[in-house]
């Protein structure tokens, strides 16, 4: 199912570094140098300002339980009818480097109950994007033992909850078997590239009928 936007539409974007993307968050009209920006740039024509709002709500290094703590204060009082969820590699990637663990039980109830407490209290149209990983370097090989089951989550929710759903890691494993080396995506199997964030900028479009 597409996405159809709407020209009052406050679209917001939730996760981590990856849609943080340096942005200043002092303003809420901060968007960083990422896929939002990107996606905000290419929406002008479509949703004309001042009619339409991009929120970016991403924070560097937040799990799952982070979001789920800031759920009202940057994500409900906004009122988006639009929301886009993409979180997930930084409860991986805890595992390998602190050894702090998010077991895939704990992590499927944390988003399961921010789901639920989104659409009870706003009903958006829901996004949720799957976390992803490249091997930049190799050892990330070994990552997937944790991330797979989590994709699977994001995969389950997205049917249980009505969401569109991004699936940005088969997209992103896709898109190296034919073109570019991974590190031209993920300079780090992680953090996305200039051309990684176009990517993403451009499945989300693709899912909401833009491009």
């Amino acid at each position: 199912m597409s996405l159809f936007l709407k020209p009052d539409d406050t679209l917001l974007f939730y996760g981590d570094s990856i849609t943080d993307s340096g942005r200043d968050r002092t303003k809420l009209e901060g968007l960083g140098g990422g896929y939002v920006s990107m996606i905000n740039a290419r929406l002008g024509h479509r949703l004309p300002s001042p009619a339409r709002r991009v929120i970016n709500q991403g924070i560097g290094g937040h799990r799952i339980y982070d979001l789920e703590a800031r759920l009202e204060t940057d994500l409900l009082a906004h009122q988006p009818t639009v929301v886009t969820f993409l979180i997930g590699i930084n409860d991986v990637w805890r595992r390998y480097d602190s050894n702090l663990i998010s077991p895939a039980v704990d992590f499927e109830a944390s988003y399961r109950r921010m789901l639920e407490r989104i659409t009870t209290r706003l009903a958006p149209r829901l996004v949720l994007m799957e976390p992803f990983l490249l091997p930049v370097p190799a050892d990330r090989r070994g990552w997937r033992e944790d991330l797979d089951p989590k994709i699977t989550i994001v995969r389950d929710l997205a049917v249980d909850f009505g969401a569109d759903l991004i699936p940005l890691d088969g997209l992103f494993a896709g898109i190296v078997n034919r073109t570019a080396p991974a590190a031209y995506w993920l300079h780090d199997g992680v953090h996305p590239t200039a051309a990684g964030h176009a990517m993403i900028a451009d499945a989300w479009l693709k899912n909401a009928g833009v491009v």
